[in-house]
């Protein structure tokens, strides 16, 4: 696939999540996780997403259970932990891969859009954040340490 909107994923809870509903937003993908350092990260991204949700941002929250075991819990712990701890309301996907054979397909082609150090494509932790414009095009990938709200300016430039 070459366009973020024509991959498929499913919501936390199950759901299908058609990404052509994000056709015409600007995106930020989070491979996140509810046991974390990065963890308090969920609060910057929901303070994003509060701040630039009515003039067209997404935040896509991809969490991932592949760095230290960060991520054990079902469908529904993780949505608790986030809205209760977070009060997160930015959609969250199936618990995915982000690596490896079993990588889920958006992650590999996003790796390939937007590389990271180096070249290599290798997500290293959780909280690599990956930027969208409104077409769909991988504009920016970030480092996990990359506070959200670092990304205002970056944002706010696509918007």
């Amino acid at each position: 696939m070459s366009d973020f909107h024509d991959f498929r994923i499913r919501a936390l809870d199950g759901r299908p999540l058609d990404l052509m509903q994000f056709c015409g937003h600007i995106v930020l993908v989070v491979n996140v996780a509810s046991r974390c350092g990065f963890t308090p990260q969920y609060a910057g991204l929901q303070q994003l997403y509060d701040k630039y949700q009515a003039r067209g941002l997404t935040i896509l929250g991809c969490p991932c259970d592949q760095f230290g075991h960060q991520e054990p819990g079902s469908a529904a712990e993780i949505a608790d932990f986030c809205r209760q701890n977070f009060g997160v309301s930015f959609p969250l996907t199936e618990k995915i891969d982000v690596n490896g054979p079993e990588a889920h397909p958006l992650y590999s082609w996003l790796k390939q859009q937007q590389p990271g150090l180096l070249g290599t494509e290798a997500i290293k932790w959780n909280f690599t954040k990956f930027l969208l414009d409104r077409s769909g095009r991988v504009v920016g990938r970030y480092a996990p340490q990359t506070d959200p709200a670092e990304l205002d300016a970056a944002i706010v430039a696509l918007l």
